[in-house]
């Protein structure tokens, strides 16, 4: 992609980022939506139907591995109600669309965060330490709430006439909502994009990670959203819902794995997988491949053993087992127990951090002194 654009835009399919790229638009400049994906969030399979109904180009950027490293690291502003890091978030998003600026031409970069809008990250001093810490003040426009903000440089070198953006502030929708019927939008997004690590469901399935992972592993966060996640101690079972998460679990199988398929009925495709090198005992297999077989209602039903083919690191075998949800093997669904106790300590860790580097910067205030 070698087009020039005037603008790159934080593009998360919700409505205030498509907004955003509208009204810039709407000033006869060129915009490239910046869709950044995770495990945790990003839709690269909507990006055709989003370019031909919103009428806006857009990139799709993996930051996977280095937005799970920022997790794991302990992110510098801390956590929202569950295991979101929305300010540290906004900020690895802007600093790579900044590193992205020179390639495209690009002379600014637009956001569609309104002020007052989210609690944790959309307050204003939460916007100020977020064009702040990402080291975008010269080339950071918020169109939309644009007129609550300092005055950019784009705007006072006229490239952008501030006075035709929107003035949007709060928690209320009208004006967007107007906006998008004034667009002709046959279909309204969501405010934002969507994020799973906001949801209940989805934090407890990344919880053990997050808990116990040391380094980045993208494959372990995706295959967590895959299908039913059960876990026994520090081994997972994925067991596949449907089609498209049976393909999934076979495109996520990784040395070390197992995986579990009922043979002479139909029935879901299992992936077993440990947190550490530690290895599968018979039993767990056996208990997993009963757990894989309950999902089939056939085999549930044939009132006898069932066989269930595995393929794992020693190789491939077959195993007799009745299907059974209740196993000496206790497979549980995931759960957010010691998420507080977790985050607790990780905040105090983050505090600490915090306050030895102000220590080191007022030693190095004081060597300069003398």
């Amino acid at each position: 992609m070698n087009t020039r654009y005037d603008a790159l835009a934080l593009f998360s399919g919700g409505l205030d980022s498509i907004l955003a790229c509208k009204v810039i638009q709407d000033q006869g400049l060129k915009v490239l939506g910046i869709h950044f994906i995770t495990p945790f969030f990003g839709n690269p399979e909507k990006i055709e139907d989003w370019q031909e109904i919103y009428g806006v180009d857009i990139l799709p950027v993996d930051i996977s591995s280095k937005y799970i490293k920022m997790m794991l690291d302990v992110p510098a502003h801390g956590m929202g109600k569950l295991v979101n890091p929305c300010v540290d978030c906004k900020i690895m998003m802007l600093r790579h669309a900044h590193s992205l600026m020179d390639e495209f031409g690009a002379k600014f970069i637009i956001s569609g965060e309104v002020v007052g809008q989210r609690p944790m990250s959309q307050r204003q001093e939460a916007l100020n330490s977020i064009r702040n810490d990402a080291e975008v003040r010269d080339v950071l426009l918020r169109p939309l709430c644009a007129k609550s903000q300092l005055i950019t440089p784009c705007e006072e070198s006229g490239l952008v006439d501030r006075e035709k953006l929107p003035h949007i502030s709060g928690r209320g929708r009208k004006e967007q909502l107007a906006m998008a019927k004034a667009y002709g939008f046959k279909v309204i997004p969501t405010p934002a994009g969507g994020c799973k690590l906001t949801e209940y469901e989805n934090a407890a399935r990344f919880l053990p990670l997050l808990r116990n992972l040391k380094e980045p592993d993208v494959n372990f966060f995706k295959l967590t959203t895959v299908g039913r996640q059960y876990w026994a101690g520090n081994k997972l079972l994925a067991i596949g819902r449907n089609q498209d998460d049976n393909e999934n679990i076979e495109k996520l199988f990784n040395d070390g794995d197992y995986v579990f398929e009922v043979k002479d009925f139909p029935g879901p495709l299992s992936l077993g997988r440990a947190l550490n090198p530690e290895g599968w005992t018979e039993r767990e297999i056996l208990d997993a491949a009963a757990m894989t077989a309950s999902f089939s209602p056939k085999a549930r039903n044939s009132g006898g053993e069932v066989v269930v083919n595995v393929i794992g690191p020693d190789g491939n075998k077959d195993v007799s087992v009745l299907p059974s949800r209740e196993t000496e093997t206790v497979f549980a669904g995931p759960n957010l127990e010691g998420l507080k106790e977790w985050k607790i300590e990780r905040e105090n860790f983050r505090l600490k951090n915090i306050e030895l580097k102000k220590i080191e910067g007022d030693n190095l205030a004081l060597g300069k002194n003398d």
